[in-house]
């Protein structure tokens, strides 16, 4: 079973279902999905044995909140254990097997987004984008000016825009370095391409929902003027069940 982990399943709801028929998937060999606490924080057990992480470590939450959300993936797998489906427990092995151990590289990977962060780069037309931009996105960079005293500056279009060494050091410095809130974080920038919501959303500056909100002003836009994808929405499903899963380690590991 612990194959099944090995890789992260990519951003694309449709290779996902094609690795998941090529991949025979393991029938459930389990009754019951539980906790129960070891030193430093409660471990995910099924049927009262550990589970184990792809470096055989065991699959543990710091809270008892966060346990719970994990062992309650286990315990909705129907007939067969299906990863795809339990994306709190990929990111829960990401973070205790690459995480824990070096967070450094993590916390840089997120710093490299605030250089160019999606909410300083503005369209300077039609009028209704702008304003949407700047509804979503204003917000966050007072935040940022207000709370971490770090001011940075707007561009319009894709052209980059260099910003002052001293809103970067200071915006760092909003990176957590408890792994799992690190690890949550690095997943909503990626998710997102947004350093600066990840951050105001593990600073309780913005809700989960107006952060994927601000998060897909653009795409939102183009829809409403062109319709929907159904190839792009199923993508957009898969990274939001991502999302959801960054969100509950936030919220489960204070």
């Amino acid at each position: 079973m612990r194959e099944l982990f090995e890789n992260t399943p990519p951003d694309d709801p449709i290779e996902a279902t094609r690795r998941s028929m090529r991949t025979v998937l393991p029938r459930r060999f389990y009754e019951t999905a539980a906790t129960a606490a070891e030193p430093g924080g409660y471990a995910v057990r099924l049927d009262d044995k550990p589970v184990r992480t792809r470096a055989r470590r065991v699959l543990a939450a710091p809270t008892l909140a966060l346990a719970e959300a994990i062992a309650a993936e286990w315990q909705a797998q129907q007939d067969v254990i299906d990863p795809a489906k339990m994306p709190l427990t990929r990111l829960a092995n990401a973070i205790i097997d690459g995480v824990a151990d070096t967070p450094q590289p993590v916390a840089e990977e997120i710093a490299k987004y605030l250089a160019s962060d999606l909410t300083f780069y503005r369209a300077g037309s039609p009028q209704g984008l702008v304003e949407q931009q700047a509804r979503h996105w204003d917000p966050i960079l007072e935040w940022a000016r207000q709370a971490l005293g770090a001011d940075f500056k707007l561009g319009e279009g894709v052209v980059y825009v260099a910003q002052p060494q001293a809103a970067l050091a200071a915006a760092r410095t909003a990176i957590p370095g408890q792994p799992w809130r690190l690890g949550a974080v690095h997943s909503i920038t990626t998710l997102t391409g947004s350093a600066l919501i990840a951050l105001a959303m593990a600073h309780g500056a913005l809700s989960a929902d107006a952060a994927w909100q601000a998060a897909h002003v653009d795409e939102d836009w183009n829809m409403a003027q062109w319709g929907r994808d159904e190839m792009a929405m199923a993508r957009r499903d898969f990274r939001f069940a991502e999302f959801q899963a960054a969100a509950t380690v936030l919220a489960g590991c204070p």
